[in-house]
């Protein structure tokens, strides 16, 4: 039996330099127990391939804006074996793309194209700004375009006559509210869906962290359906709302049917009682004014007739 090929070693300064950090910076994770102690071989001090490991995990989760201190919960969930690669590709799941929506390339030439022709820089960096547009480096005249459908709703709202600036600061005030209700949408499924996952240390395996990263994937399109149903609900009812009151329609039908106080003589309500019974007030008021009503209007349609046919003219 062969042995075991000797362990890699690698000198501090060979390891940073592997790393592509620092002497001072793999100290300074020793000191917050991020790394483990090296081993100490006379008067030198040897690091591993776990070592290598360890801190290209640490640059992995620095990227993904991780603090230090949560980096040491994650690694000590992997020394007391609860799993950092399931948790990791957890983190991946969550912070991957949530729409099949591929990102596009635009020139300048043809961002002017579809906004009218003629340059606007001010529209341009207000729309990198906002990250409609996402300027490339190294080709000042292209940019990327994470969501085409956005860019092209721009457009058309454009060609429809709406200004630039309108459009973006519509923009900014829906981002706001959608941001408020993907906040709303992620509170909720924690507290139902993930908060076992999250606050109880014996899910925190890797199984249980593979779980909870296909429950990911099969919620992940729930919102943007739960919002298009309830956004197709509003429209409609403030669309209708809004014709009518422009073409100024009567009151629309839910508001047909209602009724209101109206103060009568009481020897007026008292003698419609005697008449008809208390039962029956109401209805007899309501009809006696229709029938008022109707009389006038048919008054109103017969007095020019009349009148012509007193003046002797014919009709």
């Amino acid at each position: 039996m062969t042995d075991p090929p000797p362990q890699k070693t690698y000198r501090i300064e060979d390891l940073a330099h592997r790393t592509r950090t620092t002497v001072r910076t793999i100290r300074a994770y020793q000191d917050k127990g991020l790394l483990p102690r090296p081993e100490r071989q006379g008067r030198a001090n040897l690091y591993a391939d776990i070592h290598l490991t360890r801190l290209h995990q640490i640059a992995h989760l620095l990227d993904r804006g991780y603090t230090l201190a949560s980096i040491k919960e994650l690694l000590d969930a992997w020394d007391t074996g609860r799993g950092l690669g399931g948790v990791l590709g957890l983190v991946t799941e969550v912070e991957g793309p949530w729409t099949d929506e591929e990102p596009a390339r635009i020139t300048r030439t043809e961002l002017d194209a579809r906004f009218g022709g003629a340059p606007d820089e001010d529209a341009v960096a207000e729309a990198v700004e906002l990250g409609v547009l996402e300027p490339v480096d190294g080709d000042p005249d292209t940019f990327l375009v994470p969501s085409p459908q956005e860019l092209s709703v721009a457009a058309e709202l454009h060609a429809a006559g709406v200004p630039l600036s309108a459009i973006s600061g519509h923009l900014r005030e829906l981002r706001g509210q959608v941001e408020h209700i993907a906040a709303r949408f992620l509170e909720f499924t924690t507290e139902y869906v993930f908060a076992r996952y999250l606050d109880d240390p014996t899910h925190r395996t890797d199984a249980h962290a593979a779980e909870a990263a296909s429950l990911v994937r099969r919620l992940r399109p729930l919102a943007q359906q739960t919002v298009d149903a309830e956004l197709a609900r509003a429209m409609r009812v403030f669309a209708i709302q809004h014709l009518r009151r422009r073409l100024g329609a009567d009151d629309p039908p839910e508001q047909r049917g209602r009724t209101r106080s109206v103060d009568l003589p009481t020897e007026t309500i008292t003698a419609v009682e005697h008449l008809v019974g208390r039962e029956h007030t109401s209805a007899f008021i309501a009809l006696a004014a229709e029938r008022e009503l109707r009389a006038q209007a048919l008054d109103d349609l017969a007095t020019p007739k009349r009148v012509r046919s007193e003046l002797g003219e014919s009709p």
